[in-house]
């Protein structure tokens, strides 16, 4: 790791993975260390092919850097193992996200396990994008039974030492802050939305919507079904079951029989419904459990 200034213990570490962002990393690192001077900045260069990771270290932050592009996700995944604070607040480096707010965030630090930035409706985001969010959201308080305000939002607040027991679940891609919630919400913990407005980006976006939209949504199947099978396995069940039924009753009535496909959705819906309470089972005994 290079560093601008010396090894020494801080209290909060400001995170920023970054992936060709010369244009606006310098501007981020400079308002933060004007209104939070004491704070560690960590920025985790991924690879850059740009003049990221010496803008950043000429600006005063300390730089770890990856030898290529591995995604956004393993650049966070880097920097939570490297921070040096307590308390590690995660943002953008493209500029959308205000230092600002940093503040407001804090506030909330020991009263929550995780602090997240949500962002409000006069935020600049594109309406594909905010569409695409709206349903992510929905499915995470679905399965979480939480009301989750922003699940993809990249700023928020965790503590170290809690976090720390998540870093294996988390992808090397976009969909990082998507895991991170649907964890700790799963695991029991606390989580605080606190409403933020974002600016545009500088420079052109690394996320694109049709590669990483399925990805989100997979990503949060994935973890429901690690937390919670049978907010997944079950609604499939019931609704082959009501197919099912529906079918036998229309063959019924119109030929008088039961038919094979039938008995094949009936049998389908309990089979689905077993590989869910078995899939619970495992998830219960291999549950993380928070100390």
């Amino acid at each position: 790791m290079e560093k601008k200034q010396p090894d020494s213990l801080v209290s909060v570490t400001i995170l920023l993975p970054a992936y060709n962002e010369e244009q606006s990393i310098a501007a981020t690192i400079l308002r933060i260390k004007e209104l939070h001077p004491d704070f560690e900045v960590l920025v985790v260069d991924d690879g850059s092919t740009d003049n990221t990771k010496q803008v950043a270290l000429d600006a005063g932050a300390n730089v770890y850097s990856h030898p290529y592009n591995i995604g956004n996700g393993a650049a966070v995944k880097t920097g939570l193992r490297k921070a040096s604070g307590e308390w590690i607040l995660m943002m953008d480096a493209d500029g959308q996200h205000k230092a600002e707010d940093i503040a407001n965030i804090l506030k909330y630090a020991e009263k929550y396990d995780m602090v997240v930035g949500a962002r409000s409706s006069d935020s600049k985001v594109t309406i594909h994008r905010s569409l695409a969010n709206r349903l992510y959201n929905w499915f995470a308080s679905y399965v979480t039974k939480f009301n989750v305000q922003d699940l993809t939002s990249g700023f928020r607040l965790v503590k170290k030492e809690v976090v720390s027991q998540f870093i294996y679940l988390l992808p090397n891609t976009f969909s990082y802050p998507s895991t991170l919630t649907m964890a700790y919400l799963r695991s029991g913990l606390s989580v605080k939305y606190v409403p933020i407005q974002t600016l545009a980006r500088k420079g052109k976006s690394k996320i694109k919507l049709m590669v990483d939209g399925p990805r989100f949504i997979l990503i949060i199947t994935k973890v429901a079904t690690l937390f919670s099978p049978l907010r997944v396995f079950l609604p499939i069940s019931i609704l082959l079951f009501l197919i099912g039924l529906f079918y036998y009753c229309y063959t019924y009535m119109t030929m008088g029989r039961f038919t094979n496909m039938s008995a094949l959705l009936f049998t389908s819906s309990l089979i689905i419904s077993l590989m869910g309470l078995i899939s619970e089972q495992i998830s219960q005994m291999r549950y993380i459990r928070v100390k």
